[in-house]
C-alpha cells in the first residue's frame, strides 16, 4: 500500500473516531440550542484533523513529495465519515440514555 492510501484510510479511520468522541460530548455537554450543538462538534472535528495533521506530517514527510497532500488527502471522507457517524452515535447515545 503507498502512503497516500496509507493516509487515505486512517484518515477514514479517524473521521469515525472524531465521530464517536464528538457525539459524547455533545450529549454529555448539550446546550439549550441545537445549532450551538453542532457548531461546536464541527469545532472539535477540525481540532482533531489539524492535531492529527501535524502528527501525520512528521511520519509522512519524508514518504509525500509534496508536503500540501498530506493536509487535502482525503479531507473529504474525513469530513465525510465524521458527519455520519457523529450522527449515528449521538442517535444511539441520546436513545441509550433515554433523552430522545
Amino acid at each position: 500500500m503507498t502512503p497516500v492510501v496509507q493516509l487515505y484510510w486512517l484518515r477514514v479511520a479517524l473521521g469515525i473516531v472524531a465521530g464517536a468522541i464528538t457525539a459524547v460530548l455533545a450529549a454529555l455537554f448539550e446546550s439549550g440550542s441545537e445549532i450551538t450543538t453542532l457548531v461546536n462538534s464541527i469545532t472539535v472535528a477540525l481540532l482533531i484533523y489539524f492535531v492529527t495533521y501535524y502528527i501525520l506530517r512528521g511520519f509522512y514527510k519524508s514518504k509525500i513529495e509534496k508536503q500540501s497532500k498530506i493536509l487535502s488527502t482525503a479531507i473529504g471522507m474525513y469530513f465525510f465519515s465524521w458527519l455520519s457517524f457523529f450522527v449515528l452515535f449521538y442517535t444511539v447515545f441520546l436513545v441509550a440514555v433515554g433523552r430522545a
